[in-house]
């Protein structure tokens, strides 16, 4: 009795304990989301989670239950009823001990089979990593042969799913009715998980945008394949599912009853029995009915041909197989249900007959005409005679691939290089040359790390290229190409000895400052050449503490502010404002403090909240601190990444966020707003809308065939408060997500005129795009199928090891333009060949951004190609012993980036040389390469090199001179 109590105590405390944690972690999702001020938006996606969840696991768990109680009623009685009983009730033959153990164990085998895979499939949404760069995984894959095939052809070291399946099939067929019960409660569970992770797909099925575009197949609307498909196949995911496992459980509990094993003999299935199953059979096949019918859709993603997409073979074979299969088990299914309805106690013998010919039947018709037969035409028939029947397959998957990914908004001049090039043509482009990037991101970094942490616990994660618009006294404005880099704050790199709780929670709690340079001049010493720099001109009252290198820098770049509360290495939270005074930034031999009183962060100025989030951070300190105030909040998810994702999880995020220094005035219609929470950090991330369900659009090495740059994300640095803006309002998946969640979308128009001005055209939407455009630039049919005409990016030396090129920005005049703009460029070369043939300029500045201008090289024109100009510069030999001569012991010298700059309708090549020690670097850039044509000239800098080439009467010798 005792132990009963004390067992009951137990369970009870471990309910509360789970009501405790679950209720936690709500509480404190919803205030967390009521901080961001997007609360609705959190709701409405728990919401369907949560319905979707209860309509699956509960519809499945009725299901599975209420079959294997029926079937407990029908099943065999036990082993003292009378064998003459039994006889009576069986209408069908009995089955021998080798037969029924083979079919047992067959059958168990599969529903173990069965619920690793979907246990596996739910897994995949149990707790999901939102820090993860991806967007939403694809739907799961049907249990079908080939998933079973998978699972039985494991490898040598993964057979030991075998022996998980073994163990799985043994308590199944010692102790069927409660185990198949458990079994299926947990295939409920992973119904409703599964179902409830597609809670994105199911909220767009409601809200289809249409593209106005249809598929060339079945001639629907492309919003059928993105919005409506993956609804749809997520039903019959459930359904193909659910009536499996209760065939097969049921049919389990009827082979294993009446001691079917310990007899020796299964003696045959009854007519409650044989209904039963022929009801069940009939569900499973309407369902491979409907799963064949949808397969007919998912032709259009097929990589069976020459191309992606429906071809020859899938057309003219696999959409009819399927389409006849489809009404095939619709008939076989129809023709089950009609026997379990209307039940003949005394059946026709050409009923029984149909019905044990109907299952072979079917599988014959599978195997031979959607497996043997589609193959067999391919080899036989298209192979032979590719070209002449794939042409229009190949057509339609060059015209689908190209509007997927943008390519069809693609502007094509020709870009015939005259030569010609003079100083004076130099002279009127020289917004173009004073902003060539000599510096690099990853010297500077390295550099910034020596000179501008100013203490260990500061680093400088990343470092992004932007242009700033410069005033002078004068009034002009100069457009200024210059790197940005933020000084955060890195708590592992403090001390052990201090990593205290108080230090990690409320002093150590922000970064300070940034650095900014230009790209294009250098220092004493071959040093960057800093605009702001330092923590060293304290301002207690306005926050100010940076160093500039000009007052036309302290007018033009706002300064003030710079603390960095969310960023992109602030990984733990803080508790802030407290009584303990948190660090600001040090300044000589003290440090200065500050108080946050910013609007980031939640309130913690009840007990019942500290309760909740001493549970959700398992931080229970929390509850005995005595330094908190009434103002006191939590500052919860500071990484700007992990921030964004968990707010809109349905986007994908460029894996490049970038700091903007900028006087945005977000918040002045806010009367609430405090003008010492004031803020000039921000980034900007691009987020992008992705499908795998583009018809015919080739996805390349990516899980995606579909991609628009459809949301520019702002986040304040200081407040930590979020903005989603929408940059292409054309995209129909971006419309759908602005239906869905009204709120949650701004606007292009009403992010500040300051913020916009900093628009990049996004590298990682830039080099997708490229790389589908090496091949996809070809729309002759029969040029694209022999692939004559590939492009590749070229290689080029970066330090002393062979990379692949980057794309990257520059000012420039774009060839017919009046003025410079900033573009985001990238050339090409023919497939094997190392000479230029093209390149890409993407547009960034004003009514232009977002618009690519595609310049293609005439085909008959030898054009220097970036690996050439390599080989060229290491092959000169004073240029290469001068390199010999600095890689000595103890320092090497780093080739940068080579960059292609087109200047009126010709090309120069740049190429900035670093010299670093081996050990402790501080890369500092020494010499500067030019190249023009066939000349090549080294100089200490940009403006000697250009000068040595273009104001030379003859060509002259490589420039080269001792520090």
């Amino acid at each position: 009795m005792l132990g009963k109590i004390i067992f009951q105590a137990i369970a009870l405390l471990l309910g509360l304990w789970l009501v405790y944690n679950l209720l936690s972690h709500l509480a404190v999702e919803i205030l967390w989301f009521n901080e961001v001020s997007y609360l609705s938006v959190f709701l409405l996606s728990l919401k369907t989670q949560l319905g979707l969840w209860a309509i699956a696991s509960t519809a499945s768990t009725v299901f599975i239950v209420l079959n294997l109680w029926i079937a407990q009623r029908w099943q065999h009685p036990k082993p003292e009823t009378t064998k003459e009983q039994i006889r009576v009730s069986s209408v069908t033959r009995r089955i021998k001990l080798p037969w029924l153990m083979s079919a047992v164990v067959a059958l168990s085998f599969l529903v173990g089979m069965m619920l690793i895979h979907y246990g596996r499939a739910a897994l995949n949404f149990w707790q999901p990593d939102r820090s993860s760069a991806t967007a939403p995984p694809l739907l799961p894959p049907r249990f079908d042969f080939s998933s079973i095939w998978q699972i039985l052809g494991l490898p040598p070291g993964q057979i030991w799913w075998l022996g998980v399946l073994t163990i799985m099939a043994i308590p199944i067929i010692c102790r069927p009715q409660f185990c198949l019960k458990a079994v299926g409660l947990l295939m409920s569970l992973c119904f409703g998980a599964i179902v409830s992770g597609y809670w994105a797909e199911v909220l767009q099925y409601f809200h289809p945008t249409l593209f106005n575009r249809t598929d060339p197949l079945f001639h629907r609307d492309i919003s059928f394949y993105v919005f409506i498909l993956p609804g749809r196949e997520l039903l019959e995911f459930w359904l193909l599912g659910l009536f499996l496992y209760t065939f097969l459980a049921v049919a389990l509990v009827y082979l294993l009853s009446g001691d079917s094993l310990s007899q020796g003999i299964f003696p045959g299935f009854s007519r409650s029995q044989q209904r039963h199953l022929y009801g069940l059979g009939g569900a499973f096949m309407l369902s491979i009915a409907f799963s064949y019918w949808l397969r007919r859709y998912e032709l259009v993603y097929s990589n069976r041909g020459v191309t992606y997409g429906a071809t020859y073979t899938d057309v003219t074979v696999q959409l009819p197989v399927y389409t006849g299969l489809s009404f095939l088990s619709l008939a076989i299914g129809v023709f089950l249900l009609w026997q379990t309805v209307f039940w003949f106690p005394k059946k026709k013998p050409w009923l029984n007959r149909i019905s044990k010919i109907l299952p072979i039947f079917f599988l014959f018709c599978v195997f031979t005409f959607a497996v043997l037969l589609p193959n067999a035409v391919q080899r036989f028939i298209v192979q032979p005679n590719e070209l002449a029947r794939e042409i229009p397959y190949i057509e339609r998957g060059i015209t689908l691939t190209r509007q997927a990914f943008g390519l069809d908004d693609i502007e094509v001049r020709t870009f015939e290089p005259e030569g010609g090039l003079t100083y004076e043509k130099i002279q009127a482009n020289d917004l173009t040359i004073n902003n060539i990037r000599l510096w690099d991101t990853r010297p500077l970094l390295q550099t910034n790390r020596q000179l501008q942490q100013i203490r260990p616990y500061y680093k400088f994660a990343n470092a992004d290229i932007d242009r700033y618009t410069l005033k002078s006294d004068n009034n002009d404005t100069e457009k200024r190409q210059v790197i940005l880099a933020g000084r955060e704050l890195d708590y592992s790199a403090v001390p052990k000895e201090a990593q205290t709780w108080v230090n990690k929670h409320l002093i150590y709690t922000h970064g300070y400052g940034f650095t900014m340079s230009p790209v294009n001049t250098v220092a004493a010493g071959g040093l960057p050449d800093y605009f702001v720099k330092n923590i060293n001109s304290p301002n207690p009252n306005k926050g100010g503490g940076l160093e500039t290198s000009s007052q036309k820098i302290s007018v033009s770049i706002p300064i003030n502010y710079p603390r960095i509360y969310y960023g992109e290495i602030s990984d733990n939270y803080v508790i802030a404002p407290t009584n303990v005074n948190e660090l600001d930034y040090p300044a000589g031999d003290e440090n200065v403090y500050n108080s946050y009183d910013g609007r980031g962060g939640i309130r913690i100025n009840s007990w019942w909240r500290r309760l909740v989030f001493a549970e959700y951070l398992k931080d229970w300190q929390m509850l005995f601190a005595e330094n908190f105030t009434s103002k006191t909040k939590v500052l919860l998810r500071r990484n700007i990444d992990l921030r964004v994702r968990t707010i809109a999880p349905f986007l994908r995020y460029d894996k490049d966020p970038y700091l903007v220094v900028a006087n945005a005035n977000l918040y002045e219609a806010d009367k609430s707003f405090s003008s010492t929470s004031r803020n000039y950090l921000y980034w900007l991330v691009d987020a992008y809308t992705t499908s795998e369900r583009y018809p015919y659009s080739d996805p390349g090495d990516d899980k995606f065939n579909y991609i628009r740059n459809s949301v520019k994300v702002l986040i304040d640095a200081y407040n930590g408060k979020v903005f989603f803006y929408i940059s292409d309002s054309q995209d129909p998946i971006i419309n759908s997500w602005k239906a869905i969640f009204p709120e949650l979308f701004k606007p292009l128009s009403e992010m500040p005129v300051t913020i916009r001005s900093h628009l990049r055209y996004p590298v990682d939407f830039y080099s997708i795009q490229s790389e589908r455009l090496l091949t996809y630039h070809m729309i002759d049919p029969q040029v694209f199928y022999n692939r004559e005409d590939v492009w590749q990016i070229p290689t080029e030396i970066y330090g002393n090891e062979p990379q692949r090129m980057e794309p990257y920005y520059l000012i420039m005049k774009l060839p017919t333009e009046t003025k410079e703009e900033f573009i985001l460029l990238l050339p090409f070369t023919p497939s094997q060949r190392p000479n230029l043939i093209g390149w890409l300029a993407g547009r960034s500045d004003g009514e232009n951004y977002g618009k690519l201008l595609l310049y293609q090289f005439p085909k008959q024109e030898l054009v220097y190609g970036i690996e050439q100009i390599e080989a060229l510069i290491n092959q000169d030999p004073v240029i290469s012993q001068q390199i010999a001569l600095w890689n000595r012991e103890g320092s090497r010298v780093l080739q940068g980036n080579l960059l292609a700059i087109p200047i009126e309708k010709s090309l120069i090549y740049v190429e900035p040389l670093y010299l670093e020690a081996t050990h402790n670097s501080l890369p500092t850039l020494v010499r500067v390469v030019v190249a023009y044509e066939n000349k090549i000239v080294m100089g200490k800098t940009l403006e000697q090199a250009i000068k040595a080439i273009f104001m030379q009467p003859k060509p002259t010798p490589p420039i080269v001179r001792e520090r």
